[in-house]
């Protein structure tokens, strides 16, 4: 039975074996572990956490907390290889591993940087220049930023069960927050082991961070006015948690990242062939069997003029058949298996219902060739590319969350803005072109409609980090769909977890706050 870590103790739940839920290798389908929250205090871990965590954080300057950030990156790197291992169990290839587990590791070095040197060390962050507010000199104004005595609750979702928690105590470890981390079944022995490797290390002040395996329903009703829930998953859920009766009468803040159906769009000016078109074909391919397509950046809808689809449609079938999935652990596999039965199951639907307006072009979701793997015990999927009507509902409203992706035509920038804009708000989009007059116009029609636009020519295709890697710098969420949520974003994320009250007062008892500066480091957020 998987441990959660309260009140700064592991603890096993009492339910019986019978009661908990299964989790399964996603390679071999063998149960890996058994899992539930029956028995544990809940309200007694959110007291602690308001109680010693909040004392604790609140006190410390942020460059302090940035201090917190650097050990627990030290901590984690030190033993990243036991988390490696057990990836493989979720079906990641060891790139895959890396991309989790070194991505978190990045994410708390890069706040631990930021803070140093745009944040002061001291425990409050005061927003200037100070403005007057009279005729004098002595009745002036500025907004001071300050810690939350509540707690962040994490709600994440399976697919970066090391990275997701990471970002998100980054931000709130700055912000003089402690966390309740509660991971998605399916990888929650992952985030226990990350958990536990944290704690180990003893780098963190006590109800600074702890760990609820399980459902943690119950705990929705036990959030306050101080508190934060920071969610990570479906858009389904997303708006039954939204519409929580307890949330909506304390005003819980509430910040969901969902899924999207994200589009990559290929400008007409790029002609098949040529070295701008092969860097799409890569991105597209790259985003479906990167984490076998388990991304919620990962690119769904592919947009292409209609006069270049035979040319693309061939291309990337061509690269996916060099494609090999298997046991992620055997050389050579480029592709594991999708976290679950579950999963799998899951995703054939949802090709299924996109292809009824069209056809597969590469793949067979009931079939597929495995390395090392038995096909049928493991959640193995073959990668999937399929050619649709571009004006069908499917392929803008159903999300295959796995190795799949979906062609459509279109026939002009008007259409293509348009196809983009049904998927009713994106995390992420990307456009590739060399033509600045078509990308900026649209850039300018598709921004309202996504967090964040990945734009590739033949300047940049070199460089870039990829149209499905979040950046700490960069705002992560989207509109909509997406959840209306926003992550990371530097130091603006940071900001958004804390309090932020306008005073009004004489020079001198802003002088005594620290608070009658110029100008504050972070300046205006």
């Amino acid at each position: 039975m998987l441990q959660s870590y309260v009140q700064d103790t592991w603890v096993t739940p009492t339910a019986t074996p019978e009661s908990a839920v299964d989790v399964h290798d996603a390679v071999t389908g063998d149960t890996v572990c058994r899992v539930s929250s029956e028995g544990l205090d809940i309200a007694g871990a959110f007291d602690h956490a308001r109680r010693a965590g909040v004392s604790a954080l609140r006190d410390l300057t942020f460059h302090q907390r940035a201090d917190l950030l650097d050990a627990v990156a030290a901590a984690v790197r030190a033993r990243r290889e036991e988390l490696y291992a057990l990836s493989a169990r979720a079906g990641a290839t060891l790139p895959d591993a890396r991309y989790d587990v070194d991505g978190g590791i990045r994410v708390l070095r890069d706040y631990a940087a930021r803070a140093r040197a745009e944040l002061p060390d001291a425990p409050h962050l005061v927003e200037g220049p100070a403005e007057r507010l009279a005729r004098g000199e002595d009745f002036l104004g500025v907004h001071l930023c300050t810690p939350s005595p509540g707690l962040v609750l994490q709600v994440n979702a399976f697919n970066f069960p090391v990275w997701a928690p990471l970002e998100k105590l980054a931000q709130a470890l700055l912000a003089g927050m402690p966390s309740v981390v509660k991971p998605a079944t399916p990888t929650a022995y992952l985030t226990a082991q990350l958990v536990r490797i944290v704690t180990e290390a003893g780098v963190l002040p006590p109800g600074a961070l702890q760990l609820v395996v399980g459902s943690v329903r119950p705990a929705l009703d036990l959030l306050r006015e101080q508190d934060v829930l920071s969610f990570t998953g479906s858009a389904a859920t997303a708006a039954t948690l939204r519409t929580h009766p307890n949330l909506v009468a304390r005003s819980v803040r509430f910040n969901a990242e969902a899924d999207s159906v994200n589009a990559i769009v290929l400008a007409p000016d790029v002609p098949p062939g040529s070295p701008l078109f092969t860097a799409f074909v890569r991105e597209v391919v790259t985003e479906m069997t990167v984490k076998a397509g388990q991304k919620c950046t990962a690119i769904r809808r592919v947009l292409v003029p209609w006069e270049h689809e035979p040319a693309a449609l061939d291309a990337i079938s061509s690269e996916l058949a060099g494609v090999t999935i298997g046991n992620p652990a055997s050389e050579g596999v480029r592709m594991g298996a999708v976290v679950s039965l579950a999963q799998r199951d899951d995703v054939r639907r949802a090709v299924r219902a996109i292809a009824e307006s069209g056809r597969f072009v590469h793949g067979d979701p009931d079939k597929v060739r495995v390395v090392d793997a038995d096909p049928e015990r493991g959640a193995f999927l073959d990668t999937l590319l399929i050619s649709a009507d571009p004006d069908a509902s499917a392929p803008h409203e159903v999300e295959p969350f796995g190795p799949a992706a979906t062609v459509l035509a279109y026939r002009d920038a008007s259409h293509a803005t348009d196809l983009v804009a049904r998927g009713r708000g994106s995390l992420a989009a990307s456009v590739v072109g060399d033509d600045l007059a078509w990308t900026t116009a649209f850039v300018r029609e598709a921004a309202p409609w996504h967090g964040r636009l990945h734009l590739l020519d033949s300047a940049n295709m070199a460089q870039t980090t990829g149209h499905g890697s979040p950046l700490p710098a960069l705002r992560h969420g989207g509109p909509g769909r997406a959840g209306g949520g926003s992550e990371m974003a530097g130091i603006r994320g940071v900001v958004d977890l804390m309090q932020r009250t306008a005073l009004q007062a004489s020079p001198r008892v802003l002088n005594s706050l620290g608070a009658a500066q110029s100008s504050s480091p972070a300046g205006p957020v």
